[in-house]
């Protein structure tokens, strides 16, 4: 199916006759009573018609393969009026509705009409289905659309939370499972087969596509995808099928009616629609497919019960005070539960409101990302706390009203956040290295800077969600843009004591001259050090570090640096020492942009930290 088929334009060819003679037989019996004016024909005694043009066809889903459709159409008629003396006639355009029924399982031989009449008003369809003959399903539908599949074919699972299995579900349904290789490259991992029909499948024996005989009813399944993938994902691709055939069986035969040689949907099921804008009608079954499958395998009701039974254990089992602190043995005892992926269970939770979630399983430069929680509602679905290092200082960069905040030192990048940089929310973790507070990561929405996210890879918004929500390593690419987004201020005392220290900061900053010697001086008494221990802390001869200053020799920009590190400087201060010592950074210099980066949001760190942050892109100091 690669191209939109039009139900509308079918029954225009195929049913033209019939609708004509329906309108003319109309007009024949009630032309004295048609709503039409004429300033020539004053009394209606006939009324014959010359063309229609069919202009909308409105379709019902029906039980079974049948349909109800109202045609709407314009036809063009004409009026006259019989005298003795003479006769006169008028041409005339109404639009009539044309009520039809039909089975598709034998390709509408059983067409009829069951009723005509002037088209006034647009009948209601209880389950409209569009000119493709897929389902019209709204976002806001999913959930019941969702309930009412499982009450047809697996109402246990509403009452009960359970994983549904594929096996007892495709038996219900009437259709049988086959496990082949589907392609050489594994990109489909299910396939529908509507229609019996020869169909090839993929022999890795022989390394060539060979041919076998499949019934309708059939679910192709890529034996493969047991290996790479997770048992929930497998699962997922099975139900994925049965929401087609369940579906989106009157769409294909509306194919067949077209290419009888039509035998099926294929699909990727790999996520992701190609565009928003002008959807096909395969687009909307992929992603009617793609949203219901997981809402069935986790119907809402059972799934936030259970959700609340683990939080509620797992605080009192662990002392708790967050719910963020459970979440991630939330989604595993889930995943387990329900049969489906962490992923799909993360993301479920979520859109059930359980928000605390998104913070959970994060994966950003190559390392886990600790969970995170923040008020309810506090941000969007296409927002984030957490960004990688190369997105923070690109931001940075290029965003001024980020740069302030940076610049002052007042905000810190730890584990990939922009948190403010107070003891509430920053404390010394693993070997010195700075790390957020448990009460921070309870309250990212106070602390952290909230950065919109944007994909400019070719995916689709329906996409979008679950990327958003499941950061983890993949082809999409996202454009990461900082929103302002500190959205609840830190706590008063927070932001005094970071005022404090700013002003400590900037009286140190005007006592420091153009003299290197003095400036560290000052800077080693403010931090109550000698050369002995900044040599210790840098891992440097203290006389080199002496000569530097006196400018016996000849300071390179990194050993400049590591000063600056080695005395933890705000970058205020950093800058200024940079600059006395006569090692300004060149911008235009890749090294000298990620050691900048470093001194306006690393400075608190250990040296350790600041060097294993610079290492990843290739910086060594």
């Amino acid at each position: 199916m690669t191209q939109n088929r039009s139900f509308k334009e079918y029954v225009a060819n195929r049913f033209y006759n019939e609708l004509f003679d329906a309108v003319s037989s109309y007009l024949e019996q009630n032309h004295r009573d048609l709503d039409v004016s004429s300033q020539l024909v004053r009394t209606i005694d006939g009324a014959e018609l010359s063309d229609i043009d069919i202009k909308s066809v409105f379709v019902d889903n029906l039980p079974g393969m049948k349909i109800a459709f109202d045609v709407l159409l314009e036809a063009e008629f004409e009026i006259s009026q019989t005298d003795r003396h003479t006769d006169r006639y008028d041409q005339k355009r109404r639009w009539f509705k044309v009520s039809c029924t039909g089975d598709l399982s034998c390709d509408l031989g059983d067409f009829a009409i069951t009723a005509t009449e002037e088209y006034n008003y647009r009948s209601r369809q209880d389950s409209p289905l569009s000119d493709s003959l897929v389902p019209i399903i709204h976002k806001e539908q999913l959930e019941s659309e969702a309930k009412a599949f499982l009450e047809k074919y697996y109402q246990e699972a509403l009452y009960k939370p359970m994983p549904i299995d594929p096996m007892v579900l495709t038996e219900r349904m009437g259709l049988s499972i086959q496990l082949k290789n589907i392609t050489s490259d594994f990109s489909t991992f299910g396939q529908v087969f509507f229609a019996d029909c020869e169909t090839e499948y993929y022999d890795k024996e022989s390394s060539s596509f060979k041919k076998m005989q499949v019934k309708s009813g059939t679910i192709l399944v890529d034996p493969d995808a047991y290996f790479l993938r997770n048992l929930g994902s497998v699962n997922n691709t099975i139900i994925h099928e049965c929401v087609h055939w369940d579906k989106h069986r009157k769409a294909f035969e509306l194919e067949r009616l077209y290419n009888e040689n039509a035998t099926q949907i294929k699909c990727l099921v790999i996520g992701g629609i190609k565009d928003n804008k002008g959807k096909s009608a395969n687009d909307w079954m992929e992603w009617q497919a793609n949203a219901l499958a997981p809402r069935i395998q986790m119907p809402a009701e059972p799934f936030k019960a259970r959700a609340r039974e683990y939080i509620i254990r797992f605080m009192r089992e662990t002392n708790a005070r967050h719910t963020i602190e459970v979440m991630e043995q939330v989604i595993t005892a889930l995943e387990t539960d329900f049969g489906v992926s962490r992923q799909a269970a993360k993301i479920r939770l979520v859109e059930l409101g359980f928000e605390e979630a998104i913070g959970t399983y994060t994966y950003l430069d190559g390392r886990y990302v600790k969970p995170h929680g923040f008020r309810k509602g506090a941000i969007k679905v296409n927002q984030t706390f957490s960004l990688s290092a190369q997105d923070a200082a690109l931001e940075r960069f290029f965003n001024p009203e980020l740069r302030a905040l940076t610049d002052s030192g007042d905000y810190l990048f730890i584990d990939n956040h922009y948190v403010y940089n107070a003891p509430l929310y920053v404390q010394p973790g693993e070997n010195g290295k700075l790390d957020l507070t448990g009460y921070a990561r309870s309250h990212m929405d106070e602390c952290c800077l909230v950065f919109d996210m944007t994909i400019t890879s070719k995916v689709a918004d329906k996409y979008y969600t679950a990327c958003f929500l499941n950061r983890e390593p993949s082809d999409i690419t996202f454009e990461i843009k900082y929103h302002n987004g500190y959205q609840n201020a830190p706590q008063e005392r927070q932001v005094a004591m970071r005022k404090k220290f700013q002003a400590e900061a900037m009286e140190i900053l005007k006592q420091m001259t153009d003299d290197p010697e003095q400036c560290m001086e000052l800077l080693l008494k403010w931090r109550d050090m000698n050369y002995t221990d900044l040599g210790s802390e840098i891992d440097r001869d203290p006389k080199t570090i002496s000569r530097t200053v006196k400018g016996e020799t000849t300071p390179k920009v990194e050993t400049a640096a590591l000063i600056c590190f080695g005395l933890h400087l705000p970058p205020v201060i950093s800058e200024k020492l940079m600059t006395v010592l006569q090692c300004p950074l060149n911008p235009m210099n890749s090294n000298h942009q990620w050691i900048n980066e470093a001194l306006h949001v690393k400075y608190p760190e250990p040296l350790w930290a600041v060097q294993e942050y610079l290492n990843q892109y290739g910086v060594e100091i």
